[in-house]
């Protein structure tokens, strides 16, 4: 089994850089992804309260024959519960039957209900109560952790960002590492690849390196020092996600799939995300 690699998060502790993505997945299709996961070797689960599958996670974990210690579980505080985050992660720590959680992210900022920065707060409290390991945030912007940084000093290990070959967003990628702050990708494959497996450079490398698009567009993800999270609830695909560990691109090819950026977007725009 291949070891997967990690990174150091500005509060010391360490992360797997490639984990499991259960978003859209029922909490009948999360037990198994799991099983299949942990199996395969990932050793990282990331859910949140908004994707109403905690349940799921939490009764994979608890049969799952890994000690507690090896695994990395990341759950979000949904916007409409950044002024009752003590009380959002106690619901969701119930759920997933842990005592607590490795990561704790902010899901979006809600600029418009500019409640971010005291929700940032409560978390820092609930780190300092051992209730959760490391704290970071999801879809900020520059100015969004700008705000957190001066008026907590305290900040966020990961920023969690739409990112795939159509969305690369390099400008807060530099920010969040100027900062320290890792940067993680949701739709990693932009949401099954379409307008990214097709392309000629992604079908080049997949056919040079006896891999699928899918293994390539992951391995980018990693070689550009990025965490990757990519959802599936099929065994097969999520085994074929993990074998990725046996190659590496090189920086002329990465530098080949920076060509894609075109500044898709396939989710919500985090200045206008106003859900509750």
């Amino acid at each position: 089994m291949a070891t997967q690699p990690t990174v150091t998060l500005n509060d010391g502790r360490t992360m797997p850089q490639l984990g499991l993505g259960v978003w859209k997945a029922t909490n009948e299709e999360v037990v198994t992804a799991i099983h299949a996961a942990l199996e395969a070797g990932y050793r990282s689960i990331d859910t949140a309260a908004i994707y109403k599958n905690e349940e799921g996670v939490g009764n994979a974990l608890e049969q799952a024959s890994v000690p507690r210690e090896e695994l990395f579980i990341t759950t979000k505080l949904w916007n409409g519960d950044q002024t009752a985050a003590p009380k959002a992660l106690e619901e969701s720590l119930k759920k997933l039957k842990l005592d607590y959680v490795d990561l704790y992210l902010i899901h979006w900022p809600v600029p418009s209900k500019d409640n971010y920065v005291q929700a940032w707060r409560e978390l820092v409290k609930l780190r300092e109560e051992g209730l959760i390991k490391s704290i970071g945030v999801c879809n900020f912007q520059i100015p969004h952790l700008k705000r957190l940084l001066d008026e907590t000093g305290v900040t966020p290990v990961i920023n969690q960002i739409e990112l795939h070959p159509l969305l690369q967003q390099q400008e807060l990628r530099q920010w969040n590492a100027d900062n320290r702050i890792i940067t993680e990708s949701w739709s990693p494959l932009a949401q099954g690849g379409k307008g990214v497996f097709d392309t000629e450079i992604i079908k080049h490398l997949a056919a040079k390196y006896g891999k699928t698009p899918a293994q390539i567009v992951i391995r980018w993800h990693l070689d550009s020092g990025l965490v990757v999270i990519p959802k599936s609830v099929t065994p097969a695909r999520i085994k074929e996600n993990w074998d990725v560990l046996d190659f590496s691109l090189g920086q002329d090819e990465l530098q080949q799939i920076a060509t894609l950026d075109n500044g898709t977007r396939l989710g919500s725009h985090p200045d206008k995300m106003s859900q509750v």
